[in-house]
């Protein structure tokens, strides 16, 4: 009986004292994490703005042209108009 008590709350000590420090540290983990992941979109955002300008020559104009859809031509079915009649 007295190993579980002490199993215990070296359980429950554990617990309690992970949780506090936690607590404090989860500004400096959310900082942490909010860089990274700011770097790593300013990253993706700098190499696609740099190899648009690189293509591309100062004062060069360019029509890029987006492919029109065909129509299908399979009708389902007709269109009705109606009228009701007393």
């Amino acid at each position: 009986m007295d190993t579980f008590i002490k199993t215990l709350l070296t359980v429950l000590l554990v617990y309690y004292g992970l949780k506090i420090i936690l607590k404090l540290a989860a500004p400096y983990i959310m900082k942490y994490f909010s860089k990274k992941l700011a770097a790593r979109f300013g990253a993706n955002f700098s190499n696609t703005a740099s190899t648009n300008n690189a293509q591309k020559k100062e004062g060069e104009v360019t029509i890029e042209k987006v492919p029109t859809k065909q129509k299908s031509s399979n009708t389902v079915g007709q269109y009705v108009d109606y009228e009701e009649i007393d």
